[in-house]
């Protein structure tokens, strides 16, 4: 068995992310929370994964303080699973996967689910990385500062 590396003590704030979300699995368990999933009958439903894989990830959310335990809201002895703060801070994360998705891995007109607003059910704009200033920003426009190691 090949043992994971683990990122969470990098200087990199994308690599110690990685390390927390784990693998495809688990953002997609973070869309089906955005969705309504709150039961482990409805992510292994939505998802088609094996149980034992659903088990290990939830756990790992939950650890990891993505997704909290909670009493099912209907009274019931079962659980439910709900995102935490933290979780919810990867919406912008999980809106821009879909737009990006969207845009590279769909031919023109080929039908697939849409995230909407609620309020007047109209696609979301898409999301742009701007400067502190409102500038637009693309990759050319930054550069990563990287920690000086040998500084005391």
């Amino acid at each position: 068995m090949v043992r994971r590396t683990r990122l969470d003590e990098s200087d990199c704030p994308v690599a110690r992310s990685v390390d927390a979300i784990g693998d495809w699995w688990s953002l997609l368990i973070v869309r089906d929370a955005f969705d309504g999933s709150r039961r482990f009958g409805e992510f292994q439903r939505s998802l088609g994964v094996a149980k034992n894989i659903l088990s290990t990830r939830l756990r790992s959310l939950v650890a990891g303080g993505i997704l909290d335990v909670v009493p099912a809201s209907d009274g019931s002895a079962y659980h439910e699973y709900v995102l935490t703060p933290k979780g919810q801070d990867l919406f912008p994360v999980i809106v821009a996967l879909r737009q990006w998705g969207e845009g590279h891995f769909f031919e023109s007109g080929e039908p697939h689910s849409e995230l909407v607003d609620r309020r007047g059910g109209r696609p979301l704009r898409a999301l742009e990385a701007r400067s502190a200033d409102g500038r637009l920003l693309g990759p050319e426009d930054t550069v990563v500062k990287k920690v000086d190691r040998l500084s005391p």
